[in-house]
């Protein structure tokens, strides 16, 4: 099956035209286990319209197990089929309706190529009785069918692949709340420990109608952990077992502030047992899980809190490993900022830049900017981009900064003489490493004017924008990035800066993005430019980030702008 002809071009630019069959609902999936195309008996049977379906995990959104529970990855045979690549048949299995019900089918997925070089799978499915095969009815009142053995390390066995495989915290709660909720109770909470100290109650989540609801009113700063208290989330608290507990837990005097949110937690829930085990990382206690059961009828057992303290050991280290990272993240972006330098101010010029590090939970990068005064009356003007996402990148970024600062301050020479000399001060540094960078002098040649010299090593190419609105980049001087081991003769280019026009050097998180192309990123730029031509400089650059920057790349980003008296 290919989806590459005009053929299989379906309605509103969808890569696919299904058939519409009498009672059979079909869907395609892509490399990714997405939905990329739907047709009108699957949204009929799923009770979800396109708009709800496409872009979706399908094994996230539809799959679930007799009972209604999320089901994991590694017993779903339709995803094992999917991932194997391979035509498989099911006589029985169940997917979530959009009102929250189960709908039994039988199914069939068989592998197809959506584009050259690109798999995917197609998925056919009718509703079936499950009663001769076997297959309960739909979600049981009351008590629900205990775990089985295969049951448990299936479930702490994807707990373990999902919570590892990010390092934001909000994902790994989010993804925590996943695997628990509705498969052991219909109420998760979480609170969490502060580095600093305080506790803040940071998820609260019922599953209603088939979702899990966030209850934010319920979360928030909690009191203080008193030191001896003996009540159940106190002692997870403190690192201490987990315990099983109910509303009769609470019901006494409380001993702390702590357990008068606890009670109140219990009689707004409506929760008459639960689990509270705490979630400890590698040295510390983090916080605590507590899970809890309102409108299923059965309670919790010493089994469930073992599973229960399993999932929430491994929550804790994921958990740990997110916290770490941040602490570094941070460690990084502090050094960052701390070597972007004070602007210079020189007579008739203004000047302005900002640095916005990647979005939260993202690398670090080695983007920055500089200018400072030459000796002569010249300004330099620098901005660049070291190559790579992490430590190692921030630091070459300061060695390279201060080099470059140096070569040019100590000799009079051409822009790309100095850039010549930084490139193979760089091919030398013990820490390799590779990067992108405009160097250039801005020169006053008398009666206000100015001239701008510059050489581009690899990097995006400065915008000058007239003060009537006209823009274009300056695409002369390119070169060679920095790092290479190559010796190229490198360009320099120069052009006098007419009065009242406004210069930006920018670094590539501000234009790309994987979505789009890189021309479009430019584009868009020179047109956001031009609008803000006449806007304070003071808020050029924030404006230019809220227009341009693309919301899935993550990268850092560094801008120097300067503009010239009319």
């Amino acid at each position: 099956m290919s989806g590459g002809g005009d053929g299989a071009r379906g309605q509103g630019g969808r890569a696919w035209a299904l058939p519409e069959l009498i009672d059979a609902g079909a869907y395609v999936v892509d490399d990714r286990g997405r939905i990329v195309e739907v047709n009108a008996q699957a949204e009929r049977l799923v009770g979800r319209g396109a708009a709800e379906l496409l872009g979706r995990d399908a094994h996230d959104l539809l799959h679930r197990g007799s009972h209604g529970e999320p089901l994991p990855r590694i017993r779903c045979l339709m995803k094992q089929a999917f991932l194997a690549g391979r035509t498989l048949h099911g006589d029985l299995g169940w997917f979530e309706r959009g009102d929250g019900s189960l709908l039994p089918i039988a199914w069939t997925i068989a592998p197809c190529e959506l584009a050259p070089a690109q798999r995917g799978a197609l998925v056919l499915f009718h509703e079936v009785d499950p009663a001769p095969l076997g297959g309960g009815g739909g979600r049981p009142a009351g008590a629900e069918a205990p775990m089985s053995e295969l049951d448990r390390l299936a479930l702490l066995a994807e707990t373990t692949t999902t919570l590892t495989s990010t390092l934001d915290v909000e994902e790994i709660l989010r993804q925590l709340v996943r695997l628990v909720v509705p498969l052991m109770a219909d109420w998760a909470v979480v609170d969490l420990l502060a580095e600093g100290g305080g506790v803040t109650r940071e998820v609260v989540v019922h599953h209603e109608g088939g979702l899990p609801v966030r209850r934010e009113e319920l979360e928030g700063p909690m009191p203080p952990v008193p030191e001896t208290s003996p009540m159940p989330l106190s002692r997870a608290l403190r690192g201490v077992t987990a315990t099983l507990a109910g509303p009769e837990t609470y019901r006494g005097r409380p001993d702390s502030g702590i357990a008068v949110v606890q009670r109140e937690l219990f009689q707004v829930t409506g929760m008459h047992s639960a689990s509270i085990a705490p979630i400890r990382g590698v040295r510390d206690v983090i916080g605590a899980l507590t899970l809890g059961r309102a409108e299923r009828a059965d309670a919790f057992t010493p089994a469930d809190l073992l599973l229960v303290e399993d999932i929430a050991r491994r929550a804790g280290l994921a958990l740990d490993n997110a916290r770490l990272y941040e602490r570094q993240r941070r460690v990084a972006e502090t050094m960052q900022r701390h070597l972007l330098p004070q602007l210079p101010s020189p007579p008739g010029l203004r000047m302005s830049a900002t640095y916005r590090p990647a979005p939260r939970a993202s690398q670090v990068g080695g983007d920055w900017y500089d200018a400072f005064a030459l000796p002569g009356g010249a300004t330099a003007l620098v901005i660049g981009d070291v190559v790579g996402h992490d430590l190692d990148a921030a630091a070459g970024m300061a060695q390279i900064c201060n080099m470059l600062r140096a070569y040019a301050y100590a000799q009079d020479d051409p822009p790309h003489v100095i850039v010549d000399r930084l490139d193979q001060a760089v091919t030398r540094m013990a820490q390799p490493v590779m990067a992108t960078a405009v160097f250039a002098r801005l020169e006053p040649t008398g009666a206000g004017r100015w001239l701008l010299r510059w050489t581009n090593a690899g990097h995006p190419p400065p915008l000058l924008v007239e003060h009537d609105g006209q823009s274009r980049f300056l695409e002369a001087g390119h070169g060679l990035l920095l790092g290479t081991g190559l010796r190229t003769r490198r360009p320099d280019a120069a052009v006098e800066l007419p009065p009242g026009c406004t210069l930006l050097l920018y670094t590539d998180g501000l234009i790309e993005s994987p979505a789009r192309l890189l021309d479009e990123g430019l584009a868009k730029l020179r047109r956001y430019a031009a609008a803000l031509a006449h806007r304070p400089l003071e808020t050029f650059c924030d404006q230019l980030l809220a227009g341009v920057r693309p919301a899935d790349n993550d990268d850092d980003v560094a801008m120097l702008v300067l503009r010239l008296p009319d």
